[in-house]
């Protein structure tokens, strides 16, 4: 069967094959190509589009390798039955859950992502990606080659309460780790300037504080996060430009901050001056309020990534500028590492533009959740704080036990947790309570086993207490 399709390649970014390629995929999903559909013969298209044969052949050799379209001699070039596609509606899981070589050892110390796909959707990228025009690994970054991934990152948020934002406000990091340290980099001023946090704040913000010579102070906190009185008080004696927080997602208690607070706190942040660095790398599911973003657009630096919602292994962060201010955080990140290697943001690009990415992410909840409920069903006896959309529990220590020593007993007997302590400041108290990650590296049993030896040492506290 023949078709009188003609593409359009107007408004569309990229190299040209891309571009021929990208608009045949696109009319491929939408079922304007369907399968058995014959292709214009190469020299046909390309007078059409006027380029090159050359170009179009290119484009028709990439979709052949992908699978979505089939070159028949003699006959020309068909989209694939889709059964015959390599590139299925569920991308394949790689990681099957195989035992450590010391099956007793269990690390809960961050959380490691289930394989859903997300092993197989990045080597077809990476695939895609090695096929793609040589000038992709021989150049130095440039803004103007970055738009499509920015404008992939701007897509992928859609629907997210973070204000207004177009791709000029994204600007692409080695990870959230380095997306706060530019932040930082781009806001601070004087020779020592104050970075405030949470009382238990994630460690990240301190080193990234120590590397530019700040000096951070906590803020007291209760069960809805930042206390507002706190925070005017904290400003007022320190004269502070920062404030760092997570309200989304806490790390490392897992507390949500609600709206009516939310407002409290930027209300104090206006009136002193203080801008807000809203780390939302951990939140894995829908917010439940609107970000400080959307409540401040002109004063807030939004920061997130992949890491828990995807893959870690990327190293791959986003930072969005408030209004006004994404040429100032764009020079920083350009002065300090020029921006992500080409490959790797085109890798990106390719992994946040797909449709079937949004729902692996769906299933990368669904999965970690299992493994939640199991700590839940073996710990939920004792003060817990969890949501099956987030990736770790905070445990609060029963009598008999401190945060250091049970640490300790739990590496004994194979499972490595973080204590309270690593989250304090230096001068800081530290409550008596730790962190449990998630690690979908491992089976569910395993995992299972894992909370049983902590809920045994739980249940029994040594006679003496110790530090």
């Amino acid at each position: 069967m023949g078709t009188i399709w003609s593409p359009d390649l107007e408004g569309k970014s990229g190299p040209k094959y891309q571009r021929v390629a990208d608009t045949i995929r696109t009319a491929v999903d939408d079922g304007v190509l369907q399968c058995g559909t014959k292709l214009p013969p190469v020299r046909e298209l390309a007078y059409q589009l006027r380029i090159t044969p050359g170009t179009v052949a290119r484009a028709y050799t990439l979709l052949t390798d992908e699978g979505l379209l089939q070159a028949e001699v003699g006959r020309g070039t068909f989209v694939a039955e889709k059964q015959s596609r390599v590139l299925d509606d569920v991308w394949s899981r790689e990681l099957h859950l195989q035992e450590a070589r010391d099956p007793h050892h269990v690390s809960l110390f961050s959380p490691r992502m289930v394989d859903v796909g997300q092993v197989s959707a990045l080597r077809q990228a990476m695939e895609q990606v090695s096929r793609g025009d040589p000038l992709l690994f021989l150049n130095y970054p440039t803004r103007d080659a970055y738009l499509p991934v920015r404008q992939a990152v701007v897509h992928w948020l859609e629907g997210q309460a973070l204000g207004p934002l177009g791709e000029a406000d994204v600007v692409l990091t080695h990870g959230g780790q380095n997306g706060i340290l530019t932040v930082l980099q781009t806001v601070l001023r004087d020779p020592q300037p104050v970075i405030l946090v949470e009382d238990l704040s994630y460690a990240g913000f301190r080193r990234a504080a120590e590397l530019l010579r700040a000096k951070v102070l906590g803020v007291a906190m209760d069960e809805q996060g930042i206390v507002p009185d706190s925070l005017e008080l904290a400003i007022r004696k320190s004269g502070a430009q920062v404030l760092c927080t997570s309200p989304e997602v806490h790390n490392p208690t897992g507390l949500f901050t609600p709206l009516k607070r939310r407002q409290e706190i930027v209300e104090v942040a206006r009136r002193h001056g203080v801008q807000i660095v809203e780390d939302d790398c951990y939140r894995m599911g829908e917010a439940k309020a609107p970000s400080y973003r959307a409540l401040a657009p002109d004063m807030t630096w939004h920061v997130f990534s992949i890491s828990k919602n995807l893959t870690p292994a990327l190293r791959v962060g986003f930072a969005l500028a408030p209004t006004g201010r994404s040429q100032d955080l764009r020079r920083a990140a350009e002065y300090s590492y020029f921006g992500l290697a080409q490959p790797l943001a085109e890798v990106t690009r390719i992994l946040l533009s797909d449709p079937r990415t949004k729902e692996l992410a769906r299933e990368v909840r669904r999965e970690m959740a299992k493994y939640v409920r199991v700590a839940v069903n073996a710990l939920g006896g004792f003060e817990l704080v969890w949501n099956d959309e987030v990736p770790f529990l905070w445990l609060k220590l029963p009598a008999g036990w401190r945060s250091a020593a049970f640490t300790r007993a739990a590496e004994a007997k194979g499972v490595q947790i973080r204590s309270a302590d690593e989250f304090a400041l230096r001068d800081g108290r530290a409550p008596n309570a730790v962190r449990i990650c998630v690690n979908g590296h491992v089976s569910l049993k395993r995992f299972e086993e894992a909370m049983q030896r902590l809920r045994t040492l739980l249940d029994n506290p040594p006679e003496q207490i110790s530090v």
